[in-house]
């Protein structure tokens, strides 16, 4: 915070010494918006220090709020800051009476206001962005702006500061979008798989094998017709092979048996990467090229590779692209044009002499899978090596800088990589992210020696990482009743019966039309949206159409369907929810999966003076009958039974009836009658291994000295029971 203040004090003072120059000011105090974002920020970011150092909400809150002076401060803070944001909304023109101090309408009423403000500040922000990029909304795009020069807005809110004394020119961003491309998902050849089942494989070749492939994977031209999951699962009813082999990892075994050479664990010579205008890059739309990179690939020892993804307009997303550089050359690959014939680079992926250098490659694994049916065997994840070696931050752009010293630009990272033809712009972008990872690769290797003290561990470590990535498999997203569950959790919002049944139907709803017009779910219902409408449950279509804004497109379409929906909701019973009770054993992390089975290990103890209660009113003095007897209540998990077998009926008491005292004649009675017995009394021991009843499970010798102790007081009890009191005696027992 003292360091903002010092920028804004300077930026200031700079002013009034340049009379001339406080007309072309961005705003008082700050002469362009360089000044005024980094005086900002640095802001942000002190706030956001200090926030984090406040007591949590709970019992550390609670404390504090006890003491006079803190809840004094927090209520001198609390105004401050209410002040704030109704100057911030009167600005703009908003409802600003903040200031409600009623508990039960003001906290509601105030966030009310908040929504509502933030509604109307971000429209205009669009808006204005808008205005800027020369988009005109009441006029519909005549052609893909992918196929037109891309704008250049030059204006102060986004002129890239630059040394005003280098004599360099500003750069300007530019504002790249693509309206109406064409859905390249038409032109696959293999149509995509967006059906409620797992994902399997798209292997049929398997080059560099140890293991062969399973025969389930093989070629079947009868079922070109299905969908690929589905004529695995035809094809398993066939040949009764074992399901797992249709979903495992192909290259499993050659990764479980990876052995690296010895220079991969030695200290390597750093070999200067080549400047980007020497070094030749070609593009790559056609299976003869396709041909001979691989040939190109499969002679080298080493490659670096990088992909480019889109996920808005796609139910599972789309590989568009894909960078491969080597020592001397790099290639960018059409993945839309070339996805049929993609498969043929396992050649080279999976060949154990040739390492893959990729920079965090959890989610290309996944898409090279997914989209290409790629795999990698012996891959090296720089993101894990920066990582290891404990770097201030893991990026690419930090390692460029760190290693490579050059800054790289970051304009199109969320570019929408389907357009075609690809602009320049964005040709340099993808190119950069690949020229320079292999000369990364061998500076982290040496740094890696070095702070190893010159041993191979935490090299070793690294490529450990990097192959279990390399084992991951894609994951389809499959559709359950339980998936809305996985939301609401993150959402944390308290929903009735009839909020929850919408919430289920919608998301429902939004799971089927996605995979239907393979759109993201993002694009056909967004989260908030459609936990507003859940939230609010409208009665009107216009209700539903007023939780959207902007208003997605397929909503406007079926804004009938999801009314319906609504409805079914609000004919529910309406009751609380109580999301905080339900505990799902699927997402209770290892500490609480153990907490809840040591729960329940604990045994109810009242079960067990239910069973001295019982012996004591039934007149049982036998030990080999009251042992007998507690053994089965233990046992069975109920109320105690009499030993003739019928069970004991509880009568519920009237107000102020008391329990009766056990009759001593009769006591005296039954205890002759056992005495007098002739017929000796049978006892059979429980065999506990074959009891499911936790309380036996393990070593839990509780329960049976417990069993032995009352046999032992029903013994001594029993010698005693001529005498009018029932006392222990004094001596030792005999068992």
């Amino acid at each position: 915070m003292d360091s903002s203040n010092s920028d804004k004090q300077n930026n200031t003072q700079s002013v009034n010494e340049d009379p001339a120059g406080v007309d072309n000011e961005f705003c008082p105090g700050f002469k362009d918006v360089d000044a005024f974002v980094k005086y900002g920020l640095g802001t942000v970011v002190a706030a956001t220090k200090a926030s984090a150092s406040l007591p949590q909400v709970g019992d550390e809150y609670d404390l504090y709020r006890s003491f006079p002076g803190f809840q004094e401060f927090c209520e001198t803070q609390g105004d401050g800051l209410l002040h704030c944001m109704s100057q911030i909304m009167h600005h703009h023109g908003c409802r600003a009476h903040m200031r409600d101090r009623n508990k039960l309408t003001g906290l509601e009423e105030r966030f009310d206001l908040v929504v509502d403000s933030n509604d109307v500040i971000l429209e205009k922000v669009g808006i204005l962005l808008d205005d800027a990029a020369g988009v005109n909304r009441s006029q519909q795009p005549v052609m893909p702006a992918g196929f037109q020069p891309p704008k250049i807005v030059v204006s102060s809110w986004n002129r890239k500061g630059g040394d005003s004394g280098s004599g360099r020119s500003s750069e300007t961003f530019r504002l790249l979008q693509a309206k109406n491309v064409t859905r390249p998902q038409l032109k696959f050849r293999e149509k995509v798989d967006n059906s409620n089942t797992p994902f399997t494989p798209k292997i049929f070749v398997k080059p560099n094998a140890i293991k062969p492939l399973p025969s389930c994977r093989s070629q079947r031209p009868e079922d070109l017709d299905v969908p690929a999951a589905l004529a695995d699962f035809i094809h398993q009813q066939r040949t009764q092979e074992h399901v797992e082999d249709m979903f495992a990892h192909p290259y499993q075994y050659e990764l479980d048996h990876l052995a690296l050479p010895e220079n991969l664990l030695s200290k390597p010579e750093p070999q200067m990467y080549k400047p980007l205008a020497e070094t030749k890059c070609s593009f790559i739309d056609n299976l003869e090229d396709l041909v001979a990179v691989n040939e190109k690939l499969a002679k080298t020892s080493e490659f670096a590779v990088d992909l480019e993804h889109h996920s808005y307009r796609s139910f599972l997303g789309i590989t568009c692209l894909m960078q491969i550089s080597t020592r001397d050359e790099d290639f960018i690959i059409d993945t839309l044009e070339l996805r049929s014939e993609l498969y043929i680079l396992n050649e080279a992926f999976t060949d154990p002499t040739i390492v893959k250098v990729f920079h965090g490659a959890d989610s290309d694994i996944e898409w090279l899978q997914k989209d290409l049916g790629l795999y990698i065997v012996n891959m090296f994840d720089t993101h894990q090596a920066s990582r290891t070696l404990n770097l201030g931050r893991h990026s690419l752009d930090h390692l460029l800088k760190l290693f490579c010293n050059v800054d790289s630009d970051k304009r199109y990272q969320l570019a929408d990589w389907r357009i075609r033809p690809l602009p320049d712009e964005m040709f340099q972008y993808a190119r950069a992210d690949t020229h320079y990872l292999l000369y990364v690769y061998d500076r982290l290797r040496v740094d890696l020696w070095e702070v190893g003290n010159g041993q191979p561990a935490l090299l070793q470590m690294v490529w450990h990482k990097s192959k279990d990535i390399s084992l991951k498999k894609y994951m389809k997203p499959l559709f359950t009743e339980d998936s809305y569950m996985d939301l609401l959790r993150k959402q944390k919002k308290a929903f009735n019966t009839q909020q929850l049944t919408a919430f289920r139907l919608l998301y429902g709803w939004r799971d089927k039309l996605a995979r239907q017009e393979d759109e993201s779910t993002g694009y056909v219902l967004p989260n908030h949206m459609m936990i507003k409408i859940s939230d609010i449950l409208p009665k009107e279509p216009q209700g539903i159409i007023a939780c959207c804004n902007p208003v997605p497109p397929l909503v406007r379409q079926q804004v009938n369907e999801l009314h319906i929906l609504v409805q079914q909701a609000r004919e529910m019973p309406l009751l609380k929810v109580r999301h905080d009770t339900v505990k799902d054993p699927g997402h209770l992390t290892v500490a609480q999966q153990k907490a809840c089975r040591v729960v329940e290990s604990f045994q109810n103890p009242f079960r067990m003076v239910r069973c001295i209660d019982l012996v004591m009113r039934e007149n049982i003095f036998n030990s080999v009958q009251a042992s007998y007897l507690i053994t089965l209540c233990l046992h069975f998990h109920q109320e105690p039974i009499k030993p003739g077998g019928k069970k004991r009926e509880r009568v519920a008491s009237e107000t102020g009836e008391s329990t009766p005292k056990p009759n001593k004649k009769l006591m005296k009675a039954a205890v002759k009658n056992n005495e007098d017995s002739t017929t000796p009394l049978v006892f059979k021991p429980y065999d506990y291994s074959q009891s499911d009843f936790k309380v036996f499970a393990g070593t839990q010798p509780h329960v049976f000295v417990f069993v032995y102790v009352l046999s032992d007081f029903a013994q001594k009890s029993n010698a005693c029971a001529g005498n009018r009191s029932m006392s222990f005696f004094g001596g030792k027992s005999e068992r």
